[in-house]
């Protein structure tokens, strides 16, 4: 029998529990003396180290980053929960500068690494996490400062740039919205705003991104503002004290990918708009229009919007995974029985949805705004997915249980493809399979192609921004951007010179969006080799995921099949796409 689910707040009790003041202060406590400990290692660091002193060493590095995480994901998750709280901000800030502190001071531990050959890592490691994690330091070893310098740079980002990217999200995620329903005024969050890009009604769409643009650029100023410092903030850290090449460099090697596959990538996606402009032309024939405009992209072909009741959502999204294995399912289920899911929609919450990977042996906590729309069952769905990879790494160590960005969209994207099908599945009608697949389209679309063109156009932005040219002109790069994209597919109104200040992605983390791409192309190749091999592909997907963070994506990646080098492996995915397309011009 399905549960009755209903969308509520998270329990973080898994992490510190009540009364948390008290288990706040036990907590510091520990870590305080588990990092005065640590210090007093520091003389052993030398050329006679032998593997076993070495390998207690580090076990003691791993437990102070475990104890930090899990400090700092209760800060992050509080905050979150309730962003105009001023508990739940000081509680974080007084973590965050606990925690940069703790950095300071075992800096010294991962400085030293640095400065080992790879020979030597071989002879004080076993093959394994701490192999790895020690490897992978050695690849920033020509951007890392000296140890006062790196201690400098910990304490300018808390109270710096850092303060500065805190106080976008307060500003923003404080803003309403108000639009008109059957003669009423209505005041909606930013993600209920959202809901309505996808409204049947083009009056209500365009409504929509009208207000959305209006509010943000009552604040234009200082949103820009922020995003300058931002992007001077990087450039002066990352390019003139620690030398990468380009200023996307830096994200790349976090990544753990290389620049040039990172090339490849966004070349590819530049030359395949036209799968996109093609579809958009389409669609606009379906709903009776010319050209689609910019509010148009995601409307839906329906005559209107199905809702869906959290319930039924919850119990839609288990299926899909129970039909894919049901151990994935009861994995996936963890998440709601320990209530570590926040769904409902109310004031002050963080807008938008992620999920956190805590730590290993801990079920990730889910944030999503339900708001009863066939999207948010696909987002549910996508987060979801992202806490089944969480679990599935729980073998790792905490410094390597994450996967790379570019990897940690697979198991979300791939859950979103499980639930499109166990839709298409239940139906025969054309016109309904018609829409699930447009619908396919349009996430597509939201997914590879913008996500590629946002990372773009902060390449421009952050020539623009260091070169001194005026935020008037970045608006103007920002609308060639979207010229790009669309051609003549669509109408690109001038009021879109504004979407650039409402992506938090490129304010929290530049260069992050191109991930979503890379996951996306990735997971349609995956999914098409499921789709042959159907079970016998179970066990080498799970694989994959289990990984973490523990291997480089090119070595991850081999293993199932695929060459992230070759252009063609990532034209495959749109060749997909291409594929998709065919099939909806048969259906109409």
């Amino acid at each position: 029998m399905a549960n009755n689910f209903v969308p509520k707040t998270w329990s973080l009790e898994d992490i510190l529990p009540e009364p948390v003041e008290r288990s706040l202060e036990a907590a510091l406590n520990e870590l305080e003396e588990k990092t005065t400990a640590f210090e007093k290692q520091r003389p052993k660091l030398t050329d006679q180290l032998d593997p076993a002193e070495f390998s207690a060493i580090f076990a003691d590095f791993e437990a102070i980053m475990a104890l930090a995480h899990r400090l700092g994901a209760y800060g992050q998750l509080s905050f979150s929960a309730d962003t105009q709280n001023p508990d739940a901000l000081n509680l974080r800030d007084r973590v965050d500068q606990v925690l940069t502190e703790i950095s300071n001071r075992t800096l010294f531990f991962t400085l030293w690494i640095k400065g080992l050959s790879t020979e030597r890592i071989a002879e004080l490691t076993r093959p394994g996490d701490y192999r790895h994690f020690a490897n992978d330091l050695l690849k920033f070893k020509p951007h890392t400062l000296s140890e006062s310098e790196e201690q400098i740079i910990n304490l300018k980002n808390t109270n710096g740039i850092d303060a500065m990217v805190n106080l976008y999200d307060m500003i923003t995620n404080a803003f309403t919205f108000s639009v008109q329903e059957n003669g009423e005024v209505k005041t909606l969050t930013r993600d209920q705003l959202s809901a309505l890009y996808r409204h049947p009604s083009p009056d209500a769409r365009a409504a929509a991104y009208q207000e959305l643009f209006r509010v943000y650029s009552k604040d234009s100023a200082v949103l820009s503002q922020i995003y300058s410092h931002r992007v001077r903030d990087w450039h002066s850290e990352s390019l003139a004290l620690r030398k990468y090449s380009t200023p996307i460099s830096v994200r790349n090697l976090a990544n753990d990918v290389p620049d040039e596959i990172i090339e490849v990538l966004l070349d590819v996606c530049a030359k395949n708009n036209d799968v996109f402009q093609r579809y958009f032309k389409m669609k606009a024939g379906w709903l009776g229009m010319d050209r689609l405009r910019r509010y148009d992209i995601y409307a839906p072909l329906a005559p209107a919007d199905k809702n869906y009741e959290y319930d039924d959502a919850v119990n839609l999204v288990m299926d899909s995974f129970r039909r894919f294995s049901p151990a994935v399912a009861e994995m996936v289920m963890s998440i709601f029985n320990e209530n570590h899911i926040d769904a409902e929609i109310r004031h002050g919450k963080r807008g938008g949805a992620f999920c956190y990977s805590v730590a290993p042996g801990m079920t990730p906590w889910v944030l999503v705004n339900f708001s009863a729309k066939v999207r948010d069952v696909a987002t549910l769905a996508h987060e979801l997915g992202h806490g089944l990879h969480g679990i599935l790494a729980s073998g790792h160590s905490i410094l390597t249980y994450h996967a790379s960005l570019p990897l940690a969209e697979t198991a979300s994207v791939f859950a979103e493809m499980l639930l499109t099908d166990r839709l298409l599945g239940a139906e025969s009608d054309p016109a309904v399979r018609r829409d699930l697949l447009a619908s396919t389209l349009d996430d597509a679309y939201a997914t590879i192609q913008r996500q590629i063109y946002f990372t773009l156009f902060e390449r421009e932005a952050h020539k623009h921004i260091v070169s001194g040219k005026s935020i008037e002109q970045l608006c103007d790069r920002y609308l060639e951007n979207l010229r790009d994209q669309f051609a003549d597919s669509l109408e690109l109104s001038d009021d879109f010179k504004w979407e650039w200040i409402v992506i938090p992605h490129i304010y929290h983390a530049p260069f992050y969006t191109y991930a979503y791409s890379f996951g996306q192309l990735l997971v349609l190749a995956l999914y098409q080799q499921y789709r042959n091999e159907g079970e016998s592909f179970i066990p080498r997907y799970l694989k994959l995921l289990s990984y973490g963070g523990s291997a480089e994506p090119v070595t991850i990646l081999s293993e199932a099949g695929f060459d992230i080098r070759s252009s063609s492996f990532w034209q495959g995915g749109y060749d997909y796409l291409n594929g998709l397309l065919q099939e909806l011009e048969a259906i109409a």
